[in-house]
């Protein structure tokens, strides 16, 4: 149970967040969300990005990076205003897609991966651009399932993915997984196609073997970002965006909460301040169109929705179970 006071706060909110704490915290009924979640193409932070399209239907005249962008920056440099996050973002924000229609077919015309100027919903050889692409293309109604069928086909030897598998690497990466298996469940629930589900099974069992964690060679925890609790997730893998896939995951599969996960679960439920907030964890650099939430350190809309969605959708799978 979140307290009325808490409440009262993240509804105070732009709709992007609005919408989901009427719907994923309040229950409340579908008319009422709905209203909330169609305000986001007119006002706020989704307006502010729909601003920016491009008549080409990119953002920033790229795929990835912006067209002026001539090398890769360093990773704390990484801009956020490019096609692929700007599409993510609005997405897990909750747009509806209609507000995007001719989008998908534009960037099919105009858009090319920087990496080898290869079309943009083929994909590229990324895990993690790949992911995104999957539940982005899904969402615009374009028709994913030759990338979707890359997954599988790419799964390195230990069940899940590394993005530098091009470069020869046999060993799978928390970061790459993480982001391989979100992309497939979102895929997953857009489209209804279950042909990737054992894929993103695999990568499910790499990172709850670690439980969430740890090395599973050494027992040693995997770097300080298995700690971190942040939001917007970008690309890294972090506690808070772990919990969240794994909650989800387990609800949209209808399979009880991983007992493996229970350390991690209960890690991102100690940070609860005594107010029922939680705090911003880090910043990722980089240019963005908008700010995003607040300063590291301060009490956080949008870390405190996601973590309380997390914990009510394990909690309750668990009474259940009892």
């Amino acid at each position: 149970m979140v307290d009325r006071d808490v409440t009262d706060w993240l509804l105070d909110s732009d709709p992007t967040l609005r919408w989901q704490v009427q719907r994923d915290l309040l229950g409340e009924p579908e008319e009422v969300w709905q209203q909330t979640r169609a305000r986001i193409a007119v006002e706020g932070d989704g307006a502010a990005l729909l601003s920016h399209q491009d008549a080409d239907g990119q953002w920033a005249g790229g795929a990835f990076f912006p067209a002026e962008m001539t090398e890769q920056p360093p990773q704390d440099e990484q801009p956020y205003t490019a096609t692929t996050w700007t599409l993510t973002s609005l997405r897990e924000w909750g747009l509806d897609p209609a507000v995007l229609a001719g989008t998908g077919e534009k960037l099919r015309r105009n858009s090319r991966w920087e990496y080898d100027d290869l079309p943009y919903w083929d994909g590229e050889v990324d895990v993690c651009i790949n992911a995104m692409t999957l539940a982005n293309g899904a969402w615009l109604g374009e028709d994913m399932s030759q990338l979707a069928a890359w997954f599988p086909a790419h799964i390195v030897s230990d069940g899940g993915w590394d993005c530098e598998w091009v470069e020869g690497s046999v060993h799978s990466s928390f970061h790459s997984t993480i982001n391989a298996v979100r992309g497939l469940l979102a895929y997953e629930k857009l489209t209804g196609d279950t042909s990737v589900r054992e894929a993103r099974h695999s990568g499910e069992e790499y990172l709850l073997t670690r439980r969430l964690r740890y090395r599973l060679s050494t027992g040693e925890r995997v770097g300080p970002w298995a700690d971190l609790i942040v939001h917007p997730y970008r690309a890294p893998f972090t506690l808070l965006k772990a919990v969240d896939h794994v909650t989800e995951a387990a609800l949209h599969d209808g399979t009880p909460p991983d007992p493996r996960a229970s350390e991690a679960v209960e890690r991102l439920r100690a940070a609860r301040g005594e107010d029922g907030r939680w705090l911003q964890g880090w910043l990722f650099g980089g240019e963005t169109w908008i700010t995003h939430d607040v300063p590291p350190g301060e009490p956080s809309k949008w870390v405190t929705f996601l973590a309380q969605r997390a914990l009510d959708r394990w909690d309750a799978a668990s009474a259940a179970g009892a």
